[in-house]
């Protein structure tokens, strides 16, 4: 009797246990398809936001969309329209939670604003419009206040730049071969435009064919290496440098703008 008895609850368990998959089945199908309506709703909104202008709303509606999309496909292209949206806030005079308006007083320059706020004259420039380093009192600006970061991931070679700690936009990059870019934690001590390249045995000015370094330098804290644009951007994407971290020249331009020096590179496998 008690082998019956195990039997028969056995086999209850496994008719109660299938209808209870049939019902979990059912409800995550339901909460699917919820969830692919809400995508769709939240998208028309977002678009919305952005045929109305308003960047910082189609940004909040487009990182909730990220939380509930599962799909690959759809992830990447949610992802692609949050960095153009966060690079048209940052290049805009739009104020968002890591800018501040700010009002200039007599004797300011743009140089002393950007140090004060630890920024560049560049991006300060881009934010607001300026065509040239003259600014008035009473003048109001736009100055980012949150700090910027990069990460650089060899493996994929792959660049975040992020700002607050939130990845903004994400750069293609080439790397060193044989593994040869250090990993560590340094920061951005030198920044040139059209830098010459001081090639062992040889130096190559910057309009030279055979300078490497395209038109921007952002040189790092280890001797020797640095974040550089190319003169052949097809090679992105793999390991092929000597050691720096090779963008296009369009790529290390837009940082060049953004990043003070200090800015902190972590370099990771």
């Amino acid at each position: 009797m008690k082998r019956w008895g195990v039997i028969v609850l056995t086999v209850g368990l496994i008719f109660t246990g299938g209808l209870s998959i049939c019902l979990i089945g059912k409800r995550s199908l339901q909460v699917s398809q919820t969830k692919r309506e809400d995508v769709s709703s939240l998208t028309r909104e977002a678009e919305e936001a952005l045929n109305k202008g308003d960047f910082i709303e189609a940004r909040k509606i487009f990182k909730r969309i990220l939380e509930e999309v599962t799909d690959i496909k759809k992830i990447e292209e949610v992802r692609k329209k949050l960095e153009e949206i966060n690079m048209k806030i940052l290049f805009s005079s739009i104020i968002d939670e890591c800018s501040k308006e700010y009002v200039v007083k007599p004797n300011d320059t743009l140089i002393k604003i950007a140090k004060r706020f630890n920024t560049t004259v560049e991006l300060i420039k881009r934010a607001n419009g300026l065509t040239s380093d003259i600014i008035k009192p009473a003048q109001r600006l736009k100055v980012n206040v949150c700090k910027f970061s990069l990460v650089i991931d060899k493996s994929q070679n792959l660049l975040f730049l992020k700002r607050n700690n939130e990845v903004i936009k994400t750069y293609i990059v080439a790397t060193g071969k044989g593994n040869s870019t250090p990993t560590g934690k340094f920061k951005i001590v030198n920044k040139i435009k059209n830098p010459t390249w001081f090639k062992t045995g040889a130096v190559i000015p910057p309009d030279s064919p055979q300078n490497i370094l395209g038109s921007r330098w952002l040189g790092l804290d280890i001797k020797g290496y640095g974040i550089h644009g190319t003169k052949e951007p097809d090679n992105l994407g793999k390991q092929i440098t000597l050691g720096c971290i090779r963008m296009t020249n369009q790529d290390v331009e837009e940082l060049y703008d953004i990043l003070p020096l200090g800015t902190e590179v972590i370099i990771v496998e």
